[in-house]
């Protein structure tokens, strides 16, 4: 498990709660996914292989810390973060394949294709999309049938073409290519930041509609901070570090917030954006410490 580090702005109170959450969620994933006995084996297998013992949880954190804000039921912050957790390492496992990004490396181990083949590599992320929207319509999940069928809404909404899936595209058309800012800022606003908006709404279900409200807002600014120090980690961090190639971005000629504002602007940006999603919660105080801190983690983040 890659847990989360001590930076400056990362309290060891913070570092506590996010070990908790993490092992927690992995031991949901791994009570929700098939055993690797169970027919087909291999696919069982390569899916646990993609999903559990890895990653940073970023986005089950950021459930449960809008959950926290918004006193959304555990039961349903877990089937949430257990949702966004299993499209985000479907996303992972087809982004590595040949036909996409090409990387053999993810999360310091081999990436799934590498370690099994390309057709499980593929069935692996068909059916973890699957079962993500599985556990999220579980008929006994929600009292309120409306909240969950808007739960399902806005992770299938943040998982096509006009989220995750969409954004991804045009990252691929624009390789080699020059885009603007606000080209970019659309890319990525889809293909990182719908699903880390997704994942806060999700665990934010409950809550009043100013509540809601400001985790958008957060959402959507901590979302692009996420995409922008990602680009810059890219250039300053090391493969070990980073658990994934290093350099990948320049080596395949994609346009990153570094190169289109360079290097010191790109960290401005990301502090300009950290800096307005943190205003939105404000008015939440203590209720929304957690998602406070998990901006700050996020924006000095080394991996």
């Amino acid at each position: 498990m890659t847990n989360i580090r001590m930076t400056d702005s990362v309290t060891t109170d913070f570092l506590i709660w996010a070990k908790d959450k993490q092992d927690h969620i992995e031991i949901v994933l791994n009570e929700v996914l098939p055993s690797q006995t169970t027919t087909p084996e291999i696919l069982h297998s390569a899916m646990r292989y993609s999903l559990l013992g890895g990653g940073k949880r970023v986005r089950a954190l950021l459930c449960y810390a809008a959950a926290e804000l918004c006193a959304t039921n555990t039961t349903i912050a877990d089937a949430a973060a257990c949702a966004v957790e299993m499209i985000h390492a479907y996303s992972l496992v087809h982004d590595d394949m040949p036909c996409m990004d090409n990387d053999d490396l993810r999360r310091g181990k081999p990436s799934c294709h590498k370690q099994y083949d390309d057709a499980t590599a593929l069935l692996v992320g068909d059916a973890l999309q699957s079962l993500a929207f599985d556990v999220l319509s579980t008929p006994t999940l929600c009292e309120n049938a409306n909240q969950q069928i808007s739960m399902l809404n806005i992770l299938a909404k943040a998982s096509g073409s006009l989220g995750m899936a969409g954004g991804q595209a045009i990252d691929l058309a624009s390789i080699g290519k020059s885009l603007t800012q606000n080209e970019l800022e659309t890319m990525h606003k889809l293909k990182t930041g719908a699903l880390i908006q997704a994942a806060a709404l999700l665990g934010a279900s409950s809550g009043t509609t100013e509540q809601m409200s400001a985790v958008i807002t957060y959402a959507e600014h901590i979302g692009l901070a996420f995409q922008v120090v990602d680009d810059i980690l890219d250039v300053e961090a090391d493969t070990s570090t980073l658990g994934k190639t290093a350099g990948k971005d320049a080596d395949s000629s994609k346009p990153t917030y570094v190169t289109i504002l360079g290097l010191d602007h790109a960290k401005k940006l990301a502090d300009q954006l950290y800096e307005t999603a943190i205003s939105a919660l404000i008015p939440f105080g203590e209720d929304a410490k957690r998602l406070r801190e998990l901006a700050g983690f996020i924006l000095h983040r080394s991996f």
